[in-house]
């Protein structure tokens, strides 16, 4: 059962000051799987989004990924280990071209170093060569190939988001943890990220997803847990989600 886990946090604590974001917070995901997270404004979902990623330190807690224990120190230590991130508000290099900015993605997963970059070793140009080329299959894989050589800050909204996904990609992700992606989006928008997120999962990722959007999450998602002021309130199917008491008091109020 421990070879189908891809991540694996127990444990996990988080205080801000005298406010505790997150408590004894746990969930297991499996390989494969699109696994939600959910609940009201400052539940404590982007806190814990945050501390697996390694943008926060945790106070407490283990973490690991693929049956491997991995301290969430720093994001780029965590990209090397198999995780890779999206943010709610686009963060993309805006003067640089799509395919720029997958390519930077990809160099976590480079060999050569400066001196081979610097004096244009030919095992350097070839690692480069390859590297451009798989930022371009990732660029027409999301469905914005056509896009490749414009500056990033002049494509749409849905196209920025969708280059932020070839990105995280392009470091070969064990976890692909999207924060938001549908935020700012229109129905025709969302549907054709539902429908790129169902793709990437055929592709054999695991995605881990926070999302206001419920009524998405709930037609997207394997299973679900549900924060609320940083405690774990439900953990599921969508099906049982929808009926849970304790989550129907938590975004309606009590007595509902």
């Amino acid at each position: 059962m421990s070879e189908q886990i891809m991540l694996s946090i127990e444990g996990v604590n988080k205080s801000f000051g005298g406010l505790q974001a997150l408590s004894n917070v746990g969930i297991q995901i499996k390989r494969g799987q699109i696994y939600g997270l959910i609940g009201p404004n400052g539940a404590g979902k982007t806190t814990l989004f945050n501390v697996i990623t390694g943008l926060y330190q945790p106070d407490s807690g283990t973490f690991q990924l693929a049956g491997k224990t991995y301290s969430p120190s720093a994001p780029h230590e965590v990209a090397k280990v198999g995780i890779a991130r999206t943010f709610q508000n686009i963060r993309l290099f805006g003067e640089m071209t799509a395919l720029e900015n997958v390519m930077v993605g990809r160099h976590v997963r480079t060999h050569q170093g400066v001196i081979g970059a610097v004096f244009r070793h030919a095992a350097a140009r070839r690692e480069e060569m390859a590297i451009r080329q798989h930022a371009q299959e990732l660029l027409d894989f999301v469905g914005i190939g056509q896009f490749a050589g414009r500056t990033s800050k002049f494509l749409s909204y849905g196209d920025q988001r969708r280059l932020e996904i070839a990105r995280a990609l392009a470091t070969d992700p064990q976890l692909l943890a999207l924060d938001e992606p549908a935020a700012g989006m229109n129905a025709t928008e969302k549907l054709a990220l539902r429908e790129l997120l169902v793709k990437i999962k055929a592709q054999g990722k695991t995605i881990l997803l926070i999302e206001h959007d419920v009524k998405l999450m709930m037609g997207l998602c394997d299973r679900l847990t549900v924060l609320d002021y940083g405690k774990p309130i439900a953990e599921g199917l969508p099906a049982d989600i929808q009926k849970s008491a304790a989550v129907i008091d938590a975004y309606l109020g009590g007595g509902h």
